[in-house]
This record gives C-alpha cells, sequence and structure tokens, in this order.
C-alpha cells in the first residue's frame, strides 16, 4: 500500500492559492521604487475629515499628507502684486485649502511615503482633484522637482496671472532655501529647527514658520535643536499647525 495520502481539494485551498497568485502579480507588475516607498500596511487610501496643517499638507485620519505634486507658499511669505505692494500669499494659500476641505470628505490615494513618514497624496473632494485645484487657483506651484503632474495646470495659472502669478513671487523652495541658510550660522551645529513644548505638546518650527524667531529653546525643560524634520518626527514631535 502507498504511504502516501490523498486529500480533496476545498474550495478555501483554491482560494488561498489564488490570493496568492494575484498576490505574487501585483509584486511583479508594481514599479520597485513604488514598493520601497510604500511601508507595509500603506498601500490604498486615505478618507475623512481634513486638518490643515499649511497649505500643501493636511491630517486625515489620523496620518499627516503631503498634497504630491505641488509646493505652496510658506505661511509668513508674501509675494508680490502685479503693478506695486505684496500680498500675504502663504497665509492666502492655507486659507484656500481650508476652504476646500471644511466640512467636507477628503480621500487621499496614496503615492508613496516621503523622508518625513507623510504620505504622498492626490486628493480629493467631491471627486475633485484638489492637488490640481489647487494649482489652477495660482495658490501652489507644480513641483517639478519630483513630478510634472500639475504643470498643465500651472501654465492655465500663470496665463490667467491667478494668485502667485499676479506678480514677482518667489518659489516655496527657494524661500525655504534661503532662509534655512540664514538660521544654520546661528543655531548649534547648524541644527536649525527649533523643538519647543508647549500645552499642546511638542511642536517644531522650521526656519520659515513666522514665528521662529520668538520662539526660545529652554535646555531645562527639555526643549531641543534637531537637524532635520525627519529627526523631529522621529523623537516625536509635530509640526506647528497654520493658525
Amino acid at each position: 500500500m502507498s504511504s502516501f495520502v490523498t486529500y480533496p481539494i476545498t474550495r478555501r485551498a483554491v482560494a488561498f492559492a489564488l490570493i496568492g497568485v494575484v498576490s505574487l502579480a501585483v509584486l511583479l507588475v508594481w514599479p520597485a521604487r513604488e514598493i520601497a516607498a510604500l511601508p507595509s500596511g500603506h498601500f490604498g487610501a486615505v478618507s475623512g475629515t481634513a486638518r490643515v496643517i499649511d497649505g500643501d499638507t493636511i491630517a486625515v485620519d489620523g496620518r499627516n499628507v503631503r498634497l504630491e505634486g505641488i509646493d505652496a507658499p510658506e505661511h509668513g511669505q508674501t509675494c508680490g502684486r502685479r503693478f506695486f505692494g505684496t500680498w500675504q500669499c502663504g497665509t492666502a494659500s492655507a486659507r484656500a485649502l481650508s476652504e476646500l476641505v471644511a466640512g467636507r470628505i477628503v480621500t487621499c490615494e496614496s503615492r508613496g511615503d516621503d523622508k518625513y513618514g507623510r504620505m504622498l497624496g492626490i486628493c480629493f473632494v467631491d471627486g475633485h482633484d484638489i492637488n490640481a485645484t489647487m494649482v489652477r487657483e495660482g495658490y501652489a506651484w507644480a513641483f517639478v522637482k519630483y513630478s510634472d503632474t500639475y504643470v498643465h495646470e500651472e501654465r492655465e495659472a500663470r496665463e490667467e496671472r491667478a494668485g502667485i502669478w499676479s506678480g514677482q513671487s518667489e518659489p516655496a523652495w527657494v524661500y525655504r532655501e534661503k532662509r534655512w541658510s540664514g538660521a544654520e550660522y546661528s543655531a548649534p551645529s547648524g541644527c536649525a529647527i527649533k523643538g519647543n513644548i508647549t500645552s499642546y505638546g511638542r511642536i517644531y518650527y522650521m526656519p520659515w514658520n513666522p514665528r521662529y524667531a520668538s520662539v526660545k529653546i529652554e535646555d531645562r525643560k527639555g526643549e531641543r535643536w534637531f537637524c532635520s524634520e525627519a529627526e523631529a518626527i522621529a523623537g516625536g514631535w509635530r509640526p506647528a499647525v497654520v493658525q
């Protein structure tokens, strides 16, 4: 008599086999760089009401979401008007985003995570791409260093002289670089991010935050300086929210 015993193939076994085949297929066709950028459990989307952190970052369902493909003026940044004067384009950008998401369900599709652990997301309200809306209405630049998704919307905004295109304006990435360069000279070891402890918790301030100059670091309270946002976040600190 043969020592091998045969078992009937059940529906459950077939189902598990199919799941395995599908999973393997996904891994084979999904770009390797995308898989590397998406930690376990971060595939898919998040959905819920949103809290605005700044003109290109929101918090949804417990996750900070960086609007992928765009870069908005920093809070406190000013832009030129068409003929003369300036306007608070950073504040206006955050306010415009707040109006887009206020009281609505926001759904963000993941495009991976950035180096700070934030989801890079394409976000929608009532089926409308709010990343695209921010660029088209002149409240953000297409972040072409990382993505060309919204270059068409930026072209439209520029032609219509909308928002940041109504006069001379400095791209947000240039604005940040200049303020970081200025702050790191006086910061310990060039670590220019201020970690402040408040009644709201552990908050960190970047050099381009309008409150940055007024924030004092008191070592005895456990406050400290950080060299990078990733370091601050890993230590349990969170970014200052636009007020």
